[in-house]
């Protein structure tokens, strides 16, 4: 006889993964590398120039453009308003069911809770009790629904922009003189995109450091001036809400939702890829972000002990969710099928908003997502069948 073999099955995404963790408000986020192996790294960097000649710090810390990374930045702008203008054709494709709400609708199957944060991508709001929102408590934990916006799918984080990334910390003084724009935008400005509407400086030679926190520009006046006439990557620019045309039929939808998380996960990506040499610092109790080699000054931290921190933030290094937060929302198994029961909440997965919307429309579910949405696990018809789960 010949012997038998077990087939094992490999997949390199789980069947069922949890969410990443929530941190309450009273909680200080983790850093994303812990300081014993940042300074255990740092140790090891001391033991390796020991001895050797100072080597020329690299850009972007000499104030210099790394020119490989401007395309990506160019492509991560162009991703971010693409991504906009297809969201708002996709919201007229799907139709909105919202109690309540005796306006006209604009907008797609994706309902906004007025009484606190939370989103729902479907024909109806979800009926669990998680409202903690204002008088949540005299309707007993439910959401009062009504339409949601672009702004409520893709959140607008904002930042300061700087005229020089390098330049002095913003004092607590000023910091309603500078503006502030999205943190994206921001971003990509640093790593090279030129926009008229917010300038910033551009250096042809690497600074001259005296010491750790000084330094002087080099002289550029022996260098030709810049030609305005240059040609430069395209930028894409939004959609006013009155041109916004959404697909005619069921196909186009399908291709605009694929078309729109094509964008999304090539923006998140490219973002990543700034993140590695574009510093990015979030402050570890509340939203707050910075894009700079330091955080700003300003004292207008609100989190939990603010007091005694007298409201500076406590700055950390950013990760892609700080930047771009995903927006998490409940999975609906079936569109047209019944709506999401609350006995049976435990069964449901869920995903990032855009993932959800784009399923919704026809695109198909990124892998990496199909374990948190639990795609593939199976979910009872009714409590009854629910108890008889081992």
């Amino acid at each position: 006889m010949h012997p038998s073999y077990a087939s094992v099955i490999k997949a390199e995404h789980p069947q069922n993964t949890d969410l990443p963790r929530y941190y309450s408000r009273k909680e200080k986020k983790p850093f994303p590398v812990p300081i014993v192996e940042l300074r255990r790294a740092a140790r090891e960097r001391i033991k390796k120039r020991k001895g050797q000649p100072r080597r020329p710090v690299p850009p972007p810390k000499n104030g210099m453009l790394v020119k490989s990374f401007i395309p990506i930045a160019y492509d991560v702008y162009n991703s971010r308003i693409a991504l906009i203008n297809n969201l708002k054709k996709l919201l007229r494709a799907v139709p909105v069911h919202a109690c309540k709400s005796h306006r006209t609708v604009l907008t797609a199957s994706i309902q906004l809770c007025r009484y606190c944060n939370e989103i729902h991508v479907g024909p109806t709001g979800h009926p669990f009790r998680s409202c903690t929102g204002q008088n949540a408590s005299a309707r007993r934990g439910l959401h009062d629904w009504t339409t949601a916006t672009v702004e409520d799918i893709f959140l607008p984080v904002e930042a300061y922009h700087l005229y020089d990334r390098l330049g002095k910390r913003i004092p607590h003084d000023q910091r309603f003189a500078i503006p502030r724009i999205p943190a994206l935008v921001e971003l990509c400005i640093q790593a090279g995109v030129d926009i008229p509407d917010f300038p910033t400086k551009r250096r042809r030679k690497p600074i001259i450091r005296i010491n750790k926190s000084e330094f002087v520009d080099a002289d550029e006046s022996e260098l030709p001036d810049p030609d305005p006439k240059a040609p430069k990557p395209p930028i894409l620019t939004e959609i006013p809400d009155f041109e916004i045309v959404g697909p005619s039929n069921e196909e186009e939808t399908t291709l605009l939702a694929e078309e729109t998380l094509q964008v999304w996960e090539k923006m998140r990506k490219g973002a990543q890829k700034l993140m590695k040499l574009y510093p990015v610092r979030v402050c570890g109790y509340c939203p707050e972000l910075h894009i700079g080699p330091s955080g700003h000054k300003a004292q207008n931290c609100g989190a939990h002990k603010h007091q005694q921190r007298n409201g500076q933030h406590g700055w950390q290094s950013a990760v892609i969710d700080d930047l771009i937060p995903p927006r998490y929302v409940w999975h609906v198994p079936d569109v047209n099928g019944p709506p999401l029961q609350r006995e049976l909440r435990s069964f449901y997965g869920q995903g990032p908003a855009v993932v959800e919307m784009c399923m919704q429309a026809g695109a198909a579910v990124p892998e990496q997502f199909r374990g948190t949405m639990r795609l593939d696990v199976g979910i009872p018809t009714d409590p009854k069948e629910a108890e008889m789960v081992v």
